[in-house]
């Protein structure tokens, strides 16, 4: 078994999003095996194809540049180098992430470019919520809190991809034998 501990980035705005839909911008993501080992990484940019101006709001709060997704290619390719990254190793996987936003986004981008979602179905476990019931906590803890409630640091940018996704696996690390999947 392998674990995807991945983060994504989206098109936002303060208000409701135009033509009412927010896009992936940027995939993050570490593999780690069954031994709390990391593999690899993958970080890539998207294009948006919706909304292809990222709101002032959006590049303030992922520090994600305009000629950054201007430069990258359109979600259809960026999730199928993804799915081929995460299946390179032919094992059995199962998809992790902080909250269950990033589940639905990619499904939701996967329905709008009409590609199939049975990779990520029955494949995909909400962090945040295994790590409250792991704890004892009343309520969910953001992923930097949780990360310093760990003693780490959380290292990188935080809302990028690649350093949530590199900080979420310290913590998926520390607890390698507690998930339930």
């Amino acid at each position: 078994m392998i674990f995807i501990i991945f983060d994504l980035e989206a098109t936002c705005w303060r208000g409701r999003p135009p033509k009412g839909i927010n896009e992936i911008i940027e995939v993050g993501a570490v593999k780690v095996n069954q031994y709390g080992e990391v593999l690899g990484s993958f970080e890539r940019f998207i294009r948006p194809f919706v909304n292809p101006l990222l709101s002032g709001f959006c590049q303030k709060l992922t520090s994600i540049r305009q000629k950054d997704v201007d430069r990258a290619s359109f979600f259809p390719k960026v999730i199928e180098d993804f799915k081929d990254w995460i299946f390179e190793d032919d094992a059995d996987y199962l998809l992790c992430s902080w909250g269950s936003f990033d589940k639905q986004f990619i499904i939701n981008d996967c329905r709008l470019h009409k590609l199939d979602t049975d990779w990520i179905m029955d494949r995909y476990t909400d962090l945040k919520d295994q790590y409250t019931s792991i704890k004892g906590l009343e309520k969910h803890k953001g992923l930097k809190a949780a990360v310093k409630m760990e003693g780490f640091e959380f290292t990188g940018v935080h809302h990028r991809a690649i350093s949530d996704a590199e900080n979420l696996a310290k913590v998926f690390i520390k607890y390698v034998d507690e998930w339930r999947y």
